[in-house]
């Protein structure tokens, strides 16, 4: 029998099959904050000493879900829908993705800045607002340095379903989608898998998921993102886990050969890197961050 890694531990103590000893609480405290299961993790680990921790991460969550109903108000009869926002497990993002039809982004931005919320920065895929410290991304495509990796009005168009979030009715993408965008999220734009996303594709995968991820030219990194949750399923890898260069080019080849708006916008990094000042730092981060 193989040894229990660390991490598959803090996928015990999410599904709340293991009680871990005090000793190593802290250990597993750190690692669900860096796969983004902070809160299913304290919900779940049943340890007085991070019982304050369990009320301010709930309340955390409360806020969050009240600033992301309030952005679903506004967004009332427009073209949109909560994406990377549903998760298997109780989750608080840091901040709130939302796939806009570029032609209601105006409208989009009007509302939201009615509603109090200032313009922080404007991308050609992407426009970032702020409200007291919430963050919302209103995006056109799922880019990463101005770099389209998947197409953002399929999804919206055949993807996307009616969802709650404190009984106000929104709109979300499905929970197949959900599995593509975590897979094409963790291989093209961040180069590193969580936990959250491994739980993502193990309970919602399906026979969808693959024929989504053919329409959307993502396919190899399912394979990755599978072929990886398989490691960790195994014990042979801990989270999180960043992608070996041979499959990073792997996924990126298929990219080229397959997908034509990947292809046509891939020069766009040259123009996203001319036009940070802070380069040097953002490389560096990348390299040597352990989550995103």
């Amino acid at each position: 029998m193989p040894r229990e890694t660390l991490t598959l531990k803090l996928l015990r103590v999410v599904e709340n099959s293991y009680r871990p000893p005090e000793e190593e609480v802290l250990r597993l405290t750190e690692l669900s904050k860096l796969n983004k299961l902070y809160l299913a993790f304290l919900r779940n680990v049943n340890s007085e000493m991070l019982y304050r921790e369990l009320l301010l991460e709930e309340s955390k969550y409360r806020w969050y879900l009240r600033n992301a109903m309030e952005v679903a108000k506004a967004l009332t009869e427009l073209r949109y829908a909560f994406y990377k926002f549903r998760r298997p497990v109780g989750h608080v993002s840091v901040d709130l993705d939302v796939l806009v039809h570029v032609d209601d982004i105006p409208e989009a931005v009007r509302r939201l800045k009615s509603r109090g919320f200032s313009v922080i920065v404007v991308e050609p895929y992407t426009v970032t607002l702020e409200r007291r410290g919430f963050i919302v991304d209103l995006y056109t495509q799922p880019s990463f340095a101005w770099v389209v990796y998947m197409d953002g009005v399929r999804i919206l168009e055949e993807c996307s379903e009616d969802i709650e979030i404190n009984g106000f009715p929104a709109r979300g993408v499905t929970r197949e989608a959900e599995v593509v965008i975590a897979a094409g999220h963790a291989v093209y734009k961040e180069h590193i898998v969580l936990l959250v996303d491994c739980l993502t594709m193990w309970k919602w995968a399906s026979r969808k998921t693959i024929g989504l991820a053919k329409e959307l030219k993502t396919l190899e990194s399912i394979r990755i993102l599978m072929w990886i949750c398989d490691l960790i399923e195994k014990a042979t890898l801990e989270t999180p886990t960043r992608l070996p260069t041979h499959l990073l080019l792997k996924a990126y080849l298929e990219k080229f050969t397959n997908d034509k708006t990947f292809v046509v916008t891939t020069p766009n990094i040259i123009k996203y890197l001319v036009k940070r000042r802070d380069v040097g730092s953002i490389l560096f981060k990348r390299i040597t961050r352990r989550s995103y």
